[in-house]
């Protein structure tokens, strides 16, 4: 009789040894994949802190052009003003007077 359990035992051995090579693939297996996402999450960190700094710098040259913006364009009202008085500065500074009108 014991010879008719002897393949039996057999084959639950070879069962249990390739149960326990799987576990082993498969826990070298789960490590790699942590590894892996602890590399990805290090990355995604670095890409969120490069694209926060990206944003900072972006602001602030967004502030620099619109100050820039409202500094020119001050100017330019400024100058359009002294251009719009200028006919009247001429005349005045030539002696030009224009005739009265008589009602």
């Amino acid at each position: 009789m014991a010879r008719a359990r002897e393949p039996q035992n057999g084959r639950l051995e070879d069962a249990l040894r390739a149960l326990v090579q799987s576990q082993a693939t498969l826990t070298q297996a789960h490590a790699s994949l942590a590894q892996t996402q602890a590399e990805f999450l290090a990355q995604m960190a670095e890409y969120a802190k490069q694209h926060a700094e990206t944003v900072r710098r972006l602001d602030a040259f967004e502030r620099h052009c619109m100050e820039r913006f409202s500094r020119i364009e001050a100017i330019l009202i400024e100058h359009s003003r002294i251009l719009h008085a200028l006919p009247d500065a001429v005349r005045e500074k030539i002696g030009f007077k224009p005739p009265t009108q008589q009602g």
